[in-house]
């Protein structure tokens, strides 16, 4: 079984099933991974990020496997 993976600037992110990009971003990566986490629900905006050319807040959008996300619009 492949493990689930997306792209965060450029790095491989692995993820549980069900998790959110904050959570997986947040737990495999450094402190300084450039992602805000406030509210957890989507209403403080502080965890914008782009993914797959959308704009969404990381904190309510499912992590998916193959997704590209980064900080900015890029």
């Amino acid at each position: 079984m492949r493990e689930a993976r997306f792209r965060w600037n450029g790095a491989d992110i692995p993820f549980r099933e069900g998790e959110t990009l904050a959570a997986a971003i947040l737990r495999a990566g450094p402190s300084d991974a450039g992602l805000g986490y406030f509210c957890g629900i989507g209403a403080c905006q502080s965890c914008v990020v782009w993914c797959d050319g959308r704009r969404v807040e990381a904190c309510v959008t499912p992590a998916r496997t193959g997704a590209s996300v980064s900080g900015s619009e890029d």
